[in-house]
């Protein structure tokens, strides 16, 4: 079972430059406002009107950065996929530093190389941080069942106990074996 569902890879590349174009979009919006904000002239409509003027003309531009980032990490993870024809941590990666390689190739092999360490660095953190913290989830979820499991079983067995005394056997089997055997059963069981 896959960890998390995504589109099928033509309709991955869509999905993700949309993404992006949005998440682009809404956090250079943010920032271009409070940009635009303290670049105003004085005053409380001077810097209201700086700020959505900032916003007006970066945001867009920003967030088709980041749809074009995004469209291009897709294709070429798809086009891994296809290749390799498995989907793992290392495609992410490795699209992550071909898409920074390709993207700063009008700057020289130089400014390719430093790109595509820094692309691909910053994805193998991100695959890195999401195996952990599903792994993490997993075990959590693993103790949780043996919690569970473990209050299922003790009440079970006091409801045994009430029952056994409830039609007059003052001790459980497990206690009369216990004594038979001449052992002491615990205070807790």
């Amino acid at each position: 079972m896959e960890e998390y569902a995504r589109e099928p890879c033509p309709w991955r590349i869509v999905d993700d430059c949309g993404g992006a174009f949005t998440m682009g979009a809404i956090g250079g919006g943010i920032f271009q406002s409070v940009k635009g904000f303290r670049n105003a002239p004085m005053g409380a409509r001077h810097r209201l009107k700086g700020s959505v003027n900032a916003v007006r003309i970066r945001a867009p531009q920003i967030g088709g950065s980041f749809a074009v980032w995004g469209g291009l990490f897709s294709t070429i993870d798809c086009g891994l996929v296809r290749l390799r024809g498995k989907e793992d941590p290392w495609n992410s990666i490795t699209s992550g530093a071909m898409t920074g390689a390709i993207l700063a190739a009008r700057s020289g092999p130089l400014a390719m190389v430093g790109s595509a360490m820094m692309g691909g660095v910053l994805l193998a953190l991100i695959e890195g941080v999401g195996i952990l913290l599903t792994r993490y989830t997993a075990q959590q979820f693993q103790n949780l069942i043996l919690v569970h499991a473990s209050v299922r079983l003790r009440s079970l067995k006091n409801k045994v106990e009430n029952k056994l005394e409830s039609i007059g056997l003052k001790r459980t089997p497990m206690g009369l074996l216990l004594e038979a055997l001449g052992q002491e059963q615990e205070a807790g069981s």
